[in-house]
């Protein structure tokens, strides 16, 4: 089993930055992808950014290239999701996301929102 805690979240103007932690706990040995999601009610859960775990490559969806930066420490079992330029359009709540031998873990999620 893996756990996984996010925090960080909270209420930001537009333009400004957060910077979300996501710590995983458990069995965390083998975890190959660790991910960042956001989900706003009644759309789907969808992928913001992904790293992998040994050559640290990333992925970003295309409305936060440029703006978001996804890093991790392997060492303190932490992922982060750098969040700048914010836009009312990130409002969502976030959540952690690992893979570790084919099977997936969620966070229970933080609140972002972006409002003047």
């Amino acid at each position: 089993q893996v756990q996984l805690v996010e925090s960080g979240g909270g209420l930001v103007q537009p333009g400004k930055s957060l910077n979300l932690s996501c710590a995983a706990s458990g069995f965390t040995f083998g975890i190959k992808t660790m991910s960042w999601y956001r989900q706003v009610p009644g759309k789907e859960r969808e992928l913001v950014a992904t790293i992998t775990s040994t050559v640290g490559s990333t992925n970003y969806a295309d409305s936060v290239k440029g703006r978001f930066t996804i890093s991790r420490d392997n060492a303190k079992n932490m992922v982060y999701l750098q969040m700048n330029s914010l836009k009312p359009e990130d409002t969502a709540v976030y959540y952690c996301h690992a893979v570790r031998y084919s099977l997936g873990y969620w966070g229970q999620g933080t609140q972002v929102t972006v409002s003047s």
